[in-house]
């Protein structure tokens, strides 16, 4: 493991409280980096893409960790969902949280979900406007097979850390106001001000894995 990214955990470690906590974002990580981190204390990853992420599960799975699927999650990979994440941190639309919902109840699965909510209003970004969530969320909410845990965001990335704590203020006032408590929000680039505002989830990748090596794959 790389020992400035090994410091670096260390440090951001003593910044947290009691209720939060950091996901090492693995994709694109070699296996042998996953398990120095794990090795180190770390037991929650996250990954982007279904196919990496299973690889890597089964590759892994004598070690005790707890893969979190972070990245857009398209229809037709929820088949593939099944027992494998603790969480799911992308769920971004009511359609994809009714499907996800009735694959679990079909294996009688609970499965822990962030729904993401496009609190900044960019047209790019994947995620409920915070509107139309307001309007919808008893429906959601009352879906089987999902347990709601909370709120994830991703604010723009070209922001200077400090223009983004607004939105993630925005994000905690809305869960705290629906009685949500957790909040997957904030990265390398801005996860200091995320904390500030009540982040419960931190999602950080080269700042814990070092920068990858060409001989990486």
């Amino acid at each position: 493991m790389d020992l400035q990214a090994a410091g670096l955990r260390s440090e951001i470690l003593k910044k947290l409280k009691s209720n939060q906590k950091i996901l090492a974002v693995s994709k694109l990580q070699p296996i042998e980096k996953i398990k120095e981190l794990h090795a180190e204390g770390q037991i929650d990853f996250g990954e982007n893409y279904m196919q990496e992420a299973l690889e890597k599960i089964e590759t892994l799975k004598d070690l005790k960790i707890n893969w979190h699927l972070i990245g857009p999650l398209q229809k037709n990979k929820v088949k593939f969902l099944k027992t494998n994440f603790a969480y799911v941190h992308s769920v971004d639309s009511i359609e994809l949280a009714e499907l996800i919902s009735k694959k679990a109840v079909e294996i009688n699965h609970k499965q822990k979900v962030f729904l993401q909510i496009n609190i900044s209003g960019e047209q790019t970004k994947a995620g409920f406007d915070e509107n139309a969530f307001v309007k919808n969320w008893d429906l959601v909410k009352a879906l089987p097979g999902l347990e709601i845990v909370g709120l994830m965001t991703m604010p723009p990335l070209e922001n200077e850390p400090e223009k983004n704590r607004i939105y993630f203020k925005k994000l905690t006032v809305l869960g705290e106001t629906l009685g949500l408590h957790e909040f997957s929000m904030g990265t390398s680039h801005d996860y200091l001000v995320a904390l500030e505002e009540g982040a419960t989830w931190i999602r950080l990748g080269t700042i814990l894995f070092g920068q990858r090596s060409k001989l990486d794959k």
